[in-house]
């Protein structure tokens, strides 16, 4: 049985690859996204870097990165949907309705949700995506999150949510997608 090739974002993928939707909005941390859009790549999952709020965003060390994809045009099945953090990009994320149903029924579907830094309280803890889930979360964040089990560890797997602490985690943090995806 043959491979069915598709054309997507300027890429040729296997139409039976794992795909991943990682969401951008302006003040991304930048090395929370690249990493996982990186090493996902790598490891041959589809990975489309979705624009929150159009096709560019800029991430809060002024790095511009083109999306694959704005939100409102996403279509089809996503495996997992990663939530890079930084300030104010993961509000920027909780603030966007579309975002925040994506992630709602990702979760609820079983899919992979992954939030980093900010992201995991920010985006997830402020809508109650948390709600009896083990996470971790950038320092001081885990403040502002009710009805969850923080934990300090680097990066922490409940289940299809996988949660990690920082830039300095989002090697480990992609490892953990890759392992839990692939």
């Amino acid at each position: 049985m043959g491979e069915a090739l598709v054309e997507r974002g300027g890429g040729i993928y296997n139409e039976y690859m794992k795909k991943i939707a990682v969401l951008l909005a302006d003040g991304f941390e930048e090395v929370e996204a690249v990493t996982p859009i990186d090493f996902l790549r790598r490891a041959g999952v589809e990975v489309l870097a979705v624009g929150v709020a159009g096709k560019t965003a800029t991430g809060s060390h002024g790095v511009t990165i083109s999306a694959d994809v704005e939100l409102g045009r996403l279509s089809g099945d996503m495996d997992g949907v990663v939530l890079p953090g930084g300030m104010p990009g993961a509000r920027n994320i909780a603030d966007s309705a579309a975002a925040v149903d994506l992630v709602r029924r990702a979760l609820e579907g079983g899919k992979i949700v992954a939030a980093i830094c900010a992201a995991p309280a920010v985006v997830l803890g402020a809508h109650g995506l948390l709600r009896g889930r083990r996470f971790t979360c950038y320092p001081g964040f885990e403040k502002e999150v009710r009805d969850a089990v923080f934990s300090p560890d680097r990066v922490v797997v409940d289940g299809n949510l996988i949660t990690s602490r920082g830039p300095g985690t989002a090697a480990e943090f992609a490892l953990a997608l890759i392992e839990k995806i692939v």
